[in-house]
């Protein structure tokens, strides 16, 4: 509605808005708690984590390692992490083809190890090494991979490497030796090359050929302390597989304890400190 005066038409005055119409569009305006705790749990997961001290998660994997190949190789007769003893096994088997079908377990591994080190180098790749939900999904995959062959082991036929092959068995062994290449892709993401977690032999070598093999201060020599630690990490670990393989529990067991150490090395990547300056 307008009003005259003598100077012409003028607008009729807004209405003043009350307390309650300016509190709810105060309310409006304002983002929901709900979406303020998303927005801060999508900027923490998008840092990139420091790699310092970054071996240590690394060299926890040395274990989990020791406990999947030691009773993989008792139970299946395959490794499941280590490659070269497969690769010996699939020589052999291509010799002579109908003696064992260790040949054919071994390719399996063989072949989904080189699948999953593709897979996992193109994600790290794609989205950024080492922001924080990058290593928590590649790790989270890893867990839920050793869990997909532990509920089969669960719930499937008891496992025996004499018997033959069969789609419990080699299903089993590709999941496992598929995310265990995520772990030594890990190890280029975070720039610890020598912490693969999948072999020794190149870490034996570098380890007795340091010149301050025997220097006594552990702080002056962090790559020789690695070194030492793998293979006694992996030891650990093959004999905690070996304890497994001879009880009554055996190749479940220890399948069930690598998914709660993978799921251990997840939630210490969720919570790992972030880069300086992020």
């Amino acid at each position: 509605m307008t009003s005259r005066n003598g100077y012409g038409t003028l607008p009729q005055e807004a209405p003043i808005p009350s307390d309650v119409e300016l509190e709810r569009a105060a309310m409006l305006s304002k983002p929901s708690r709900k979406d303020a705790f998303a927005s801060r749990c999508a900027a923490y997961m998008n840092v990139n984590v420091t790699k310092s001290w970054g071996d240590l998660a690394l060299l926890g994997c040395y274990i989990i390692t020791g406990l999947l190949d030691s009773t993989s190789i008792m139970v299946w007769g395959s490794f499941v992490s280590m490659q070269t003893g497969n690769t010996v096994y699939l020589g052999l088997g291509i010799i002579s083809p109908d003696e064992n079908d260790r040949w054919l377990r071994a390719l399996i591994s063989i072949a989904c190890f080189c699948l999953g080190s593709l897979c996992f180098s193109s994600f790290h790749r794609r989205f950024s090494p080492c922001k924080r939900w990058v290593l928590v999904g590649s790790f989270l995959v890893q867990m839920l991979f050793i869990l997909a062959a532990a509920l089969m082991a669960s719930i499937g036929p008891k496992a025996d490497k004499s018997a033959s092959l069969n789609i419990w068995v080699g299903i089993s062994i590709g999941l496992i030796a598929f995310q265990s290449s995520g772990q030594a892709v890990a190890s280029r993401a975070l720039q610890y090359s020598g912490l693969t977690s999948v072999v020794l032999t190149s870490n034996y070598c570098d380890l007795f050929s340091d010149p301050k093999l025997f220097q006594l201060s552990l702080r002056d020599n962090p790559e020789r302390n690695r070194r030492t630690a793998a293979p006694i990490l992996l030891l650990g670990g093959a004999m905690l597989g070996g304890v497994w393989a001879h009880s009554s529990i055996g190749l479940v067991g220890a399948l069930w304890t690598a998914v709660v150490l993978k799921a251990v090395v997840v939630v210490a990547w969720a919570v790992w400190a972030p880069e300086s300056g992020e």
